[in-house]
């Protein structure tokens, strides 16, 4: 039963790698692999957790005889829970920062990037694109804020090729400042969450290594354009009657929202409850301000009327029921005792974070980037445990401790892994449904540029670690 269950991860792993060639959702792949590896464990439930919980079974007995239905109601009681909990923290988390945007946009308080976009100079609009949205994805998860950048973008240049250059910045400047920020990111919300990492170490540790990995294939790409941008601005987009908010009021919205995520690490830092309900607290006090701006539509039953984007929609939901459904079958794979295996075997065979880090951006070129590190961090408990009892050096032991440096090193590197291909992250999919870009033309113009920047982010990694 391990063995079909690794074949059926496998097999799901192929289908997430090829999206875009089988056009069979990643995400419906993902809830599939975690559903189903789940009922094949329960249905061979007592082998399985005499392997791995004799102890806990046994005190859940409480001297009772053992029994099919014991052993489920163990496992759905103290196992599977578990697993639920922590994907269900990071889904809950992302559902705040959708639901916190889709009120921010609704109120037209991201309307002023447009402005700064009003010029003719290329270069300088690729770099005020790049900027904004690396500031928004540090804050946002990188999904989101590539889907709005690119309706906005896609709003004001008209020239399609020059679409798929600014769209590509988009999506190195998304995936480079997620990776920035714990709440950026899944893989980077996953590692706060666990306790792997502390949000000040963790971005500080990463500045300098994505910066390198964003700037040097930014300022390549801008090389390929012309002087001049061909687009069309308007001064402010039409409202009609979906909101009447001031420009001050939309300020206000903005440092609610964004400026509550900034609170967040220092919420949970006070309270050690999960960041997800500091998300959520943010989110009940935009939606308060809210409704108290736009109290006289709401009196006269003219609610906001803007559609929210259906790609911001739909790439929002997707993500999460990925992450909820990758995460349940990484979640079963550690139940069965193969992570340990596999952790056991880079052990014998690798034994070096650097070289990890190398597989991990390979393998997450093709490979969804929140899938691969999700599938190396899952290693982190197993490798420690091992490494004590095979009695290493101290020195090795200190990489996979709290801030060490393979968290580091599998976030940055599966990072930018999924700026090489355009199938290696979402927002390098969502790039490819909107200006049906093909993944030869994203890798001859801008892959190869990216595992340039990526390899210069590493070396400027490996100084600030081996100097600190």
């Amino acid at each position: 039963m391990t063995l079909i269950i690794v074949v059926i991860f496998v097999l799901g792993c192929v289908l997430i790698a090829t999206e875009n060639v089988t056009n069979i959702n990643k995400a419906a792949v993902a809830m599939f692999v975690g559903t189903l590896g789940w009922m094949l464990y329960i249905a061979y439930g007592t082998d399985f957790v005499m392997a791995q919980h004799p102890a806990e079974y046994l005190a859940f007995l409480q001297g009772a005889a053992p029994s099919s239905t014991a052993v489920k109601e163990f496992i759905a009681q103290n196992v599977f829970l578990k697993y639920v909990g922590r994907a269900s923290e990071i889904v809950l988390f992302l559902f705040a920062t959708m639901a916190i945007v889709e009120i921010l946009n609704n109120n037209g308080c991201f309307d002023f990037i447009r402005q700064l976009l009003k010029t003719r100079s290329s270069r300088r609009m690729l770099w005020m694109l790049s900027i904004t949205t690396l500031l928004i994805s540090a804050n946002l998860d990188n999904l989101t804020t590539t889907t709005m950048m690119l309706m906005l973008m896609h709003g004001i240049i008209s020239t399609r090729r020059q679409r798929l250059i600014y769209g590509s910045a988009i999506v190195l400047a998304a995936n480079c400042g997620g990776a920035l920020t714990v709440i950026g990111n899944p893989a980077g919300l996953v590692l706060w969450n666990i306790g792997a990492v502390t949000p000040t170490n963790y971005s500080m540790a990463l500045l300098i290594p994505c910066l390198t990995a964003w700037i040097i294939p930014t300022w390549w790409l801008g090389r390929s354009l012309p002087e001049r941008v061909e687009g069309e601005w308007i001064t402010m987009p039409y409202r009609g009657d979906d909101t009447r908010l001031t420009p001050w009021q939309r300020l206000l919205m903005l440092l609610v929202g964004i400026g509550g995520l900034w609170f967040i690490p220092s919420f949970h830092s006070i309270t050690r409850l999960s960041p997800f309900l500091g998300a959520l607290c943010v989110l009940s006090v935009l939606w308060i301000v809210n409704e108290i701006f736009n109290r006289k539509l709401m009196n006269v039953d003219t609610l906001i009327q803007r559609p929210t984007l259906r790609a911001l929609q739909y790439g929002t939901i997707q993500m999460m029921l990925f992450v909820l459904g990758f995460m349940m079958a990484v979640g079963v794979l550690e139940e069965t005792g193969v992570v340990g295996q596999f952790a056991q075997l880079m052990e014998r065979e690798v034994h070096d974070v650097w070289i990890t880090g190398l597989l991990t951006a390979g393998v997450s070129a093709f490979l969804d980037n929140f899938a691969t590190a999700m599938s190396m961090i899952s290693l982190h408990d197993i490798v420690g445990t091992e490494a004590l009892a095979g009695g290493l050096d101290g020195g090795y032991l200190h990489q996979f401790a709290q801030n060490g440096s393979y968290w580091k090193i599998v976030a940055y590197a599966s990072a930018v892994g999924g700026n090489i291909l355009s199938v290696g992250s979402l927002s390098g999919l969502a790039l490819m449904k909107v200006e049906r870009m093909h993944v030869g033309w994203y890798f001859q113009t801008v892959g190869i540029k990216a595992a340039l920047g990526g390899l210069c982010g590493f070396a400027a990694m490996w100084l600030i670690i081996y100097f600190s």
